[in-house]
C-alpha cells in the first residue's frame, strides 16, 4: 500500500472529499477558513474559491455550481461568476451551532446536518439533519444528533447512514418512499476503537469506510457492520474521505491541523493524502440538482 501527500495545501479543518470524474479532480473545502478547493490529483495545482466562514459542506451541483452549507443556511456557488445565491435557512441560530458536513443524494437533492458544541450535560443539541429538494426547499429530517458527519445513501438506494461524532456513533435510517427516515438503529459504535466518526464513503461492496478523526487511521465496516479494515494514515486527525481516480480506486484523505477544538503540527496534518493498493474500489457518487 501507497500512502503520499497531493499538493502543497495544509488546511486547518480539511473537509468534504469530492472527486468529479468529469474533470479528474478532486474538490475539498477547509470549512474553518471557508474555502472551497479544486485540485489536480497528479500536478497538486489548485484553484480556490473564497466563502463566508465557516463553512459547513458542499456538493457538486450539475457542471457549473456547487450546493453549499454556510453556518446556518443554504446557497448555491456560481463557479464562473463566483456569486452566491441563498436558498434556505434552517431557522435555528445559537453562538456554537453550524451547519456541518453534508451530501448529494441519488435523487439530485443535498442533506446535511448541524454541530451543536459545548452544550450543558443533558442539553438537547439544537439543528438536526436537513434535505434540501431540487426546487431549493428545505425539510427537517431528524433531530438529537449532536455532530453530524458523513451522511450519505448506500449504493442500494435503501438506507441512510449519518454519524454523530459527539455519541461516536454510526446511525442507519431506513428510507421511505416518500423520502423521509424511519426505523432508526445503532449501525456502528466506534467508542472501542477509540475515536468518533467522522466523514464517511462507500465502497462498490456496499462497505461503509470513515475517517476515525482520534485514532489516526480510516476503517471499513461490512454491511453488518462489522470492522474488517483498517489503515493507519502519518497524521493524527483524519478528518473525511472519498474514492477517485479513473477507476475509483484511489482513496483521498482530507485532514486537520486546527479545527479549534483538535490541533496536530506534525510535517502531514493537514494535508491531502492519496491512499493506493487498498484493492477496493468505490461506489460511484451522485451530484445535486437544484435549480431555482
Amino acid at each position: 500500500m501507497q500512502i503520499a501527500r497531493i499538493g502543497t495545501v495544509r488546511t486547518a479543518l480539511g473537509e468534504c472529499p469530492v472527486w468529479d470524474e468529469k474533470q479528474g479532480q478532486l474538490w475539498m473545502a477547509d470549512c474553518r477558513a471557508g474555502l472551497i478547493l479544486a485540485l489536480d490529483p497528479d500536478s497538486g495545482a489548485a484553484r480556490q474559491w473564497q466563502l463566508p466562514a465557516p463553512l459547513g459542506s458542499f456538493a457538486l451541483n450539475g457542471d457549473d455550481a456547487l450546493v453549499v452549507a454556510l453556518k446556518a443556511s443554504f446557497a448555491l456557488l456560481d463557479l464562473h461568476a463566483g456569486s452566491l445565491c441563498e436558498l434556505a435557512s434552517i431557522g435555528d441560530s445559537h453562538p456554537n451551532l453550524r451547519l456541518n458536513d453534508g451530501a448529494a443524494m441519488p435523487d439530485g437533492s443535498f442533506v446535511a446536518g448541524t454541530m451543536h458544541i459545548y452544550r450543558e450535560p443533558q442539553e438537547p443539541p439544537l439543528g438536526g439533519l436537513y434535505r434540501l429538494d431540487r426546487q431549493g426547499g428545505l425539510a427537517l429530517l431528524a433531530r438529537g444528533l449532536g455532530v453530524v458527519n458523513g451522511p450519505g445513501m448506500d449504493p442500494s438506494g435503501s438506507h441512510l447512514y449519518v454519524c454523530d461524532s459527539s455519541q461516536r456513533k454510526i446511525f442507519r435510517f431506513q428510507v421511505g418512499d416518500d423520502g423521509g427516515l424511519r426505523e432508526q438503529e445503532v449501525f456502528v459504535d466506534t467508542q472501542a476503537l477509540g475515536s468518533a466518526p467522522d466523514g464517511c464513503c462507500f465502497d462498490a461492496e456496499g462497505g461503509l469506510w470513515t475517517a476515525l478523526v482520534h485514532a489516526g487511521a480510516i476503517a471499513r465496516f461490512d454491511r453488518q457492520g462489522r470492522l474488517d479494515a483498517r489503515i493507519d494514515l502519518p497524521l493524527r486527525h483524519p478528518a473525511s474521505l472519498c474514492f477517485g481516480g479513473a477507476d475509483l480506486d484511489d482513496i483521498y484523505v482530507t485532514s486537520i491541523s486546527d479545527s479549534g477544538r483538535l490541533a496536530a503540527d506534525g510535517p502531514l496534518d493537514g494535508a491531502l493524502l492519496r491512499v493506493r493498493g487498498s484493492g477496493v474500489r468505490g461506489a460511484a457518487r451522485p451530484r445535486c440538482r437544484i435549480r431555482l
